[in-house]
């Protein structure tokens, strides 16, 4: 197996040599100049490296490291330098962390400590390399490109769409604002034999009733007042391809007679025509509120239900995706710093965990908004959870303590057997799969023999 490569440059021979035989596990790419640098880290891209900060021809500054390190970044923006400094330029090293440097170590230079440091970058290194590849992986076993997860029951959804698109069945797709119902449906029109049709979306909340009618089936010229030109609709605009109508809650219950007829027959006539139009249209239909709920108060009708509910699919919101909302963050983080051109930010701990600790009431529409807002209004390269403004979780570290845990276990467990067998201890020992004495011992260790109710050892049930 190959040794990691670790830069090193370091105008000091005498301190090149002494790395040499102090590092032996790793494969030292040496340099002596910010010229000699830049060429390995153009070729060999190293993860991991030893940068002084004083070069020639500036070696009493820091101007030479510093623009060296600025470029390391651009070029491997995952690498992980170390600086060195000396013990009056405090100022420098702090600077260069602020640049995007791993840590910073004072000379003289003290092996041991140094060696753990070394070990720490490389060991984030391997970490974020891992989780980038483990991210790859989860994006790349969704077979709908647009769709980011890594939710068991979202890849499950997103292969009943992949066989779905194969066919003409109309889909209703339930979810709440935010989930990416648009996305799904488009998928199923681009995955399927309609792809190279149109894909014509109408929202049926956002446009008045007095317009929506002629939105879908189109008007004659003359059909009313303004109507100076014929006008196709969306129904006629989609021919051969697929209808998309979101928000289908919301359609006044006149059209839904109308768009009723048009399902069961697929001819549609415009306003003031006198003409049927015969059309071949897929129906994909989507909401956020409870259909069948509407109905119940008479304000959907039972038939249209049926017509557009052929098979139902349910978008779980991004609360109950597991791990979406940190994997969908990050997307977005790499996808607004290089659309900004703000490379190099990331989140902090704290940020992270707010992500995935939130309730994303907004869904996938909200946590893209804020981590938008976020990459533009940050100062720093870092992210923290102000900048989202999420609320900062506990930083109480969890219960790690696993003897505490078996005890509070073992403690529910037996006033459970306690309370099935109404204190009986010989029923609860059965139940429990013990010895009486084993469990009168248990019951003294937990503080339960006090308890009403519970004999001493030596009682009977009946004595009490």
């Amino acid at each position: 197996m190959s040794k990691p490569q670790l830069l090193v440059v370091e105008d000091d021979e005498g301190l090149r040599r002494q790395y040499r035989w102090a590092f032996p596990e790793y494969q030292l790419l040496l340099a002596d100049t910010r010229e000699a640098a830049r060429s390995i880290i153009g070729r060999e891209r190293p993860p991991v490296g030893l940068l002084d900060l004083g070069l020639p021809p500036d070696p009493a500054g820091a101007s030479e490291g510093l623009a060296l390190l600025q470029e390391w970044l651009a070029l491997v923006p995952d690498a992980k330098p170390i600086v060195a400094t000396g013990s009056q330029e405090r100022d420098h090293a702090l600077h260069a962390v602020g640049l995007g440097a791993f840590d910073f170590y004072q000379k003289p230079v003290d092996i041991e400590i140094l060696r753990i440091i070394l070990s720490r970058a490389f060991a984030l290194h391997r970490l974020e390399d891992e989780n980038r590849r483990l991210r790859a992986q989860a994006l790349s076993s969704s077979p709908i490109a647009q769709i980011i997860t890594a939710d068991g029951e979202m890849l499950r959804l997103c292969r009943n769409i992949e066989k779905l698109a194969a066919t003409n069945v109309s889909v209703l797709i339930l979810g709440e604002s935010g989930t990416g119902k648009e996305l799904l449906a488009h998928a199923l029109h681009e995955l399927g034999p309609r792809a190279g049709k149109p894909f014509v979306p109408i929202n049926c909340a956002a446009i008045p009733e007095t317009l929506l009618e002629s939105e879908l089936f189109g008007h004659e010229r003359g059909a009313f007042t303004g109507a100076v030109r014929q006008t196709i609709g969306k129904i006629e605009a989609a021919n051969g391809g697929t209808l998309f109508l979101d928000e289908i809650g919301d359609l006044p219950q006149p059209l839904q007679v109308k768009l009723l007829r048009f399902l069961q027959d697929q001819i549609i006539e415009r306003i003031g025509g006198r003409r049927p139009i015969q059309v071949n249209v897929r129906i994909v239909c989507a909401t956020n509120q409870d259909l069948e709920a509407k109905m119940a108060r008479s304000e959907f009708r039972e038939d249209l239900f049926y017509r557009i509910n052929e098979v139902t699919i349910r978008v779980p919101p991004l609360r109950e995706r597991s791990g979406d909302a940190v994997l969908l963050a990050n997307w977005f983080l790499r996808r607004f710093t290089t659309e900004f051109r703000q490379n190099g930010k990331g989140f902090s701990t704290e940020a992270i965990s707010a992500i995935a600790g939130a309730s994303w009431p907004g869904n996938v529409r909200e946590l893209e908004n804020r981590v938008k807002r976020a990459v533009v209004m940050s100062d720093g390269k870092i992210i923290e959870t102000s900048d989202l403004e999420l609320p900062v979780l506990s930083r109480d570290p969890p219960e790690l303590d696993i003897r505490a845990a078996r005890l509070k276990a073992e403690r529910h467990v037996i006033q459970l057997a306690l309370a099935q067998s109404n204190g009986v201890i010989s029923t609860a020992a059965k139940l429990l799969r013990i010895s009486r004495p084993t469990l009168y011992g248990l019951l003294e260790e937990h503080g339960l023999s006090e308890l009403p109710g519970i004999p001493r050892k030596g009682e009977s049930i009946t004595s009490l």
